[in-house]
């Protein structure tokens, strides 16, 4: 192996819809967890030149970051202004696209795809200008092949995927699956690849040291013939590793600090990157497929997403959904047909239809049966302006 070594940091960032107003009125301790844990980021690494993490805002928290009556109740704990100021203006942040109401995207009608891209990009347009946007990252991790047409129409260049899920095509050695960037092809398009490593991603959630991190490291790429890319993905606002506040006790002072520090003294040191630099640098190779499934959640491993579908109630809610996305597009078909444009039949069926991409957050199905009547709350209220819709072909 050469003396260049690659480290990919990536970090998700989501709240569903009014969570963390729930929070501050009902738990304000976690709350104030919560927004210390994002507000770290920027403050982390505004001294590190060197610094470079890849960070992933879903719709819903970007909603409430820039609520201007949220950001009054949390000045007192985070201003949330600045916040979002020094996310975008910070040389070490490159933002990743994602779907606006953080669905497990595999999971929902595919013809709901487009308007959480569409709608998250719109959002970010406005809040991250600066932002190239060259990556995606699936919530939950949950990726299938069939999105891989719809990723590159809209402008993604590499998407992450868990590596549990890729296989290559033709020979590849274990380094070069999990350490390379690959092509994935699928509908006649394609799109580069980049590997999440599970096991490193899990010690840097539980809480890992730099100096067993760097040893580790070197050991799984000793046999690399390449500059291998090491990527590792996991929540950056979530459990004890994160989220403490004792000075020392946190992931950005206990890990990415010694990171930082050995990075910038030079050497044969581990150097963090943006994907999107790598790329430019040394391109991908390879060619795999990934098979359906998500990130491990704990005590389930990503695949055949039965975090998301283990139970009768999500089941029958994810059926819901899937019925009531497709009335919703049928009247959206017929208005079209009918030649019907008035404004208010046009407010109504918008009014039904984000209330079914929300009811499609991958919250609701998480917690077992726990948060499934948020999505049927969803999907009632969607039925409700549907109905009203519905009553202008009659």
């Amino acid at each position: 192996m050469g003396d260049a070594l690659y480290h990919a940091l990536v970090l998700n960032l989501h709240q569903p819809h009014s969570n963390l107003e729930h929070l501050l009125g009902h738990n304000e301790w976690e709350a104030k967890e919560i927004l210390f844990a994002m507000d770290r980021i920027p403050r982390a690494l505004e001294h590190y030149q060197a610094g470079r993490v890849h960070l992933s805002l879903s719709g819903t928290l970007m909603e409430t970051l820039t609520n201007s009556e949220f950001q009054s109740r949390a000045y007192g704990i985070v201003d949330c202004g600045s916040l979002l100021w020094r996310l975008q203006n910070s040389e070490t942040i490159d933002l990743l696209g994602t779907a606006y109401y953080h669905p497990v995207m595999p999971l929902i009608p595919p013809a709901d795809w487009s308007a959480h891209l569409e709608r998250w990009r719109a959002m970010a347009r406005r809040q991250f200008f600066r932002s190239d946007l060259q990556g995606f990252w699936p919530p939950e991790m949950g990726f299938c092949m069939e999105m891989i047409p719809l990723l590159r129409r809209v402008g993604y260049r590499f998407v992450l995927v868990d590596s549990e899920h890729v296989q290559p095509v033709g020979s590849m050695r274990w380094e070069e699956l999990r350490y390379r960037p690959h092509i994935a092809r699928f509908g006649g398009e394609e799109i580069i690849i980049i590997v999440r490593d599970r096991d490193l991603s899990n010690a840097q959630e539980s809480g890992m040291e730099f100096e067993w991190f760097d040893r580790e490291v070197r050991e799984r790429t000793k046999s690399c013939d390449f500059p291998p890319l090491v990527t590792t993905c996991t929540d950056g606002q979530s459990g004890g590793w994160f989220r403490n506040v004792t000075p020392g006790c946190n992931f950005w002072d206990a890990f990415y600090k010694p990171l930082m520090d050995r990075a910038q003294a030079g050497g044969h040191a581990i150097q963090p990157i943006f994907i999107k630099d790598y790329l430019d640098r040394f391109g991908a190779w390879g060619e795999v497929t990934v098979g359906p499934g998500a990130w491990n959640t704990g005590w389930h491993n990503g695949c055949d997403f039965v975090q998301w579908t283990g139970t009768q109630a999500q089941k029958d809610a994810l059926t819901r959904v899937d019925e009531i996305s497709q009335a919703v597009h049928a009247a959206w078909h017929n208005a079209g047909r009918a030649g019907t444009c008035h404004p208010e039949l046009s407010k109504l069926l918008e009014e039904a239809y984000w209330r079914v991409l929300r009811s499609e957050t991958s919250c609701n199905f998480f917690w077992g049966d726990a948060w499934v009547m948020r999505c049927h709350a969803d999907l009632d209220q969607a039925c409700e302006y549907l109905e009203r819709a519905n009553s202008y072909f009659r």
